[in-house]
């Protein structure tokens, strides 16, 4: 059981020059060891943590020499303690490793588990590796995955292999490859759809994100027809070629071929119809990742089989065509 104890002053921190480029949320969860997320983002948005004085959002990328105003909070000073209804999920990560070195490591993520803990989850995919490499004193997430897709997400073991990722996306060097299944027949002319996305939060604190050619940031991502069961559905390579939040989800959307399961920005109907098929999750899965190996310096490519319950669907999907 991890002892607790509290910080009762208010602290201060100088980020250096290997912070430079974080996420706050990212850094305060690492100074602040045992600490939930979702205090995390509580002291955030009650503008308890300041950056030069000044209230900044969770996503702020410190830079070098910022001073960091941290309040008190309650720390746990223990070993990392694992809820008991996650001990099976930690130990069944160790078989979704899919790439690894000393730098990072590639993971299958499942869908139906956070990429990390926050607004209401206390535990997610990072939070279970820090589990399970207790020895690490550095993971963090290279990317990010929405909740309900599985696949391929890479976690970096380095400050250096982060700041060397986080380039590699700047510079768009990696490239990722999801499949999706979506309703009717997709024209194969649309292989491109750049349209700007504008992300705006409820008060519940649900994010929606929609297309905004006045205010939206640009977005883009590639098209490509991997199957076609008619009239029916489609199954489609998506490539996004800009990071934005929930962005293959809202232009599926856009051009009235939504993500098969989404519940946010789907359609009902055909989202019935999987789920009649035994389908109960959304059908985006990060299939391939590629970028260059900070220790190699070599491409590698990473490809995450697509699970089960997907290929079983595209199964029923063929024999209901062949009919």
């Amino acid at each position: 059981m991890a002892e607790n104890t509290t910080q009762f002053k208010v602290t201060y921190h100088t980020a250096g020059e290997d912070d430079a480029g974080q996420r706050l949320d990212n850094y305060l969860a690492r100074v602040l060891k045992g600490v939930p997320r979702s205090m995390i983002y509580r002291i955030l948005r009650r503008g308890e943590v300041r950056v030069n004085k000044g209230r900044v959002s969770p996503s702020y990328k410190l830079q070098a020499g910022d001073e960091i105003r941290v309040p008190p909070v309650r720390v746990s000073t223990g070993p990392v303690t694992i809820p008991s209804s996650n001990l099976q999920l930690v130990q069944d990560l160790k078989e979704r490793i899919l790439f690894e070195n000393e730098m990072l490591l590639v993971v299958d993520k499942p869908a139906g588990l956070a990429a990390h803990g926050g607004s209401g989850i206390e535990f997610g995919l990072i939070e279970a590796m820090r589990a399970l490499y207790p020895n690490e004193r550095f993971l963090e997430l290279a990317h990010r995955l929405d909740r309900e897709t599985s696949g391929a997400l890479i976690i970096c073991k380095r400050r250096s292999a982060l700041r060397n990722l986080h380039e590699q996306f700047r510079n768009r060097v990696v490239k990722k490859r999801y499949l999706t299944l979506v309703p009717g027949k997709w024209d194969r002319r649309v292989n491109l759809i750049n349209a700007p996305l504008v992300r705006n939060e409820l008060r519940s604190g649900e994010r929606m994100v929609e297309v905004n050619f006045k205010e939206g940031a640009p977005s883009s991502t590639g098209f490509d027809l991997v199957e076609s069961f008619g009239e029916t559905a489609t199954l489609m390579a998506a490539m996004p070629h800009t990071g934005r939040t929930h962005q293959i989800r809202v232009h599926c959307a856009y051009v009235k071929h939504p993500v098969g399961g989404d519940d946010k920005y789907g359609d009902k109907e055909f989202n019935a119809w999987l789920k009649s098929l035994g389908m109960h999750r959304m059908f985006l899965h990060a299939y391939r990742v590629s970028f260059i190996d900070p220790v190699s310096a070599r491409q590698v490519k990473v490809e995450a089989p697509l699970p089960e319950e997907l290929e079983q669907i595209l199964v029923r999907l063929r024999d209901l065509k062949s009919e």
